[in-house]
């Protein structure tokens, strides 16, 4: 069992660092005696500011490591245990504007690439599968730094990497249709936000795992239930906000329904959720 928490590393950042450019630049090969050791070193240094480090170097290396099969399943179970933790995917829950939000938004990155690996695989207890649920319902209920890119410090965009975690769980064999119900408010509520305006693509994003609902056999009924009642849902929360947060929530839900819109206009069999979007677009 890997002792994820321990600070005891066989790497230090800048030297991770530049082993992983070496590494994936065919410098250097996978170091499989070592790997679970700088696998470790790697998800430390996950939450790292240093945006060649965290995306481009250890969350890159990481993904092409599991799809290669180069990272045994128990050693990935563990690590979706770990993700799921306090000192990673909770990380500063809660808080706006500081750097914990990388640690937080990478471990969801993880999360899909585990998930992803599983639906391949079966590898994932049932149990593990459904503490995945819960974990990811409760970290996008909290998480309240919506930043898409950060300036100097790169990618944060903690709701699109959620939002791909939330889709590899929807596609996952473990889940029946009735735990759509538990996930579906969940994600349309992170749509209808009025703290900020969504810039980097996170509609998007949002829209994948809802259609990946409807391919796992959610009733058209209940997207177009929720569609019908944006309107209204808008038209009650204006009497609650500012006025400024009251223009970032509609222009939030206007984008998020055009991306709609344009996602599935070549679908026939959802024609009758284009005539509701157009309805709700009318009545914005």
């Amino acid at each position: 069992m890997v002792d994820f928490r321990s600070t005891e590393l066989v790497m230090e950042e800048q030297e991770l660092k530049k082993y992983l450019q070496e590494y994936k630049n065919g410098q250097k090969p996978w170091d499989v005696k070592n790997h679970v050791g700088l696998v470790k070193s790697m998800m430390h240094f996950i939450g790292s500011t240093d945006s060649e480090l965290r995306d481009k170097l250890i969350y890159s290396t990481f993904f092409h490591l599991a799809i290669d099969n180069q990272l045994e399943h128990e050693l990935l179970s563990e690590l979706l245990d770990y993700c799921l933790s306090d000192d990673m995917l909770f990380k500063g829950i809660g808080e706006n504007g500081t750097d914990t939000v990388f640690t937080r938004a990478f471990s969801s990155l993880v999360i899909a690439v585990i998930l992803y690996k599983d639906n391949k695989d079966d590898f994932l207890s049932r149990d593990a599968v459904y503490k995945t649920k819960d974990h990811l319902i409760h970290y996008i209920n909290t998480e309240n730094d919506l930043r898409g890119f950060v300036p100097v410090k790169g990618w944060a965009h903690s709701i699109a990497h959620v939002a791909d975690a939330f889709d590899e769980l929807i596609l996952n064999k473990k889940m029946e249709q009735k735990d759509l119900f538990d996930m579906l408010p969940t994600l349309w509520e992170k749509i209808l936000v009025s703290d900020s305006v969504y810039v980097h693509g996170e509609d998007e994003r949002m829209i994948t795992p809802i259609l990946a609902m409807l391919e796992k056999g959610l009733d058209l009924v209940e997207i177009e239930h929720l569609l019908k009642g944006i309107p209204a849902e808008l038209k009650r929360r204006k009497e609650q906000i500012e006025e400024e947060n009251y223009w970032f929530l509609e222009a939030n839900c206007k984008t998020f329904l055009k991306s709609f819109y344009v996602k599935i206009s070549s679908r026939e069999e959802l024609i009758s959720l284009r005539r509701d979007i157009e309805l709700c677009l009318s009545e914005l």
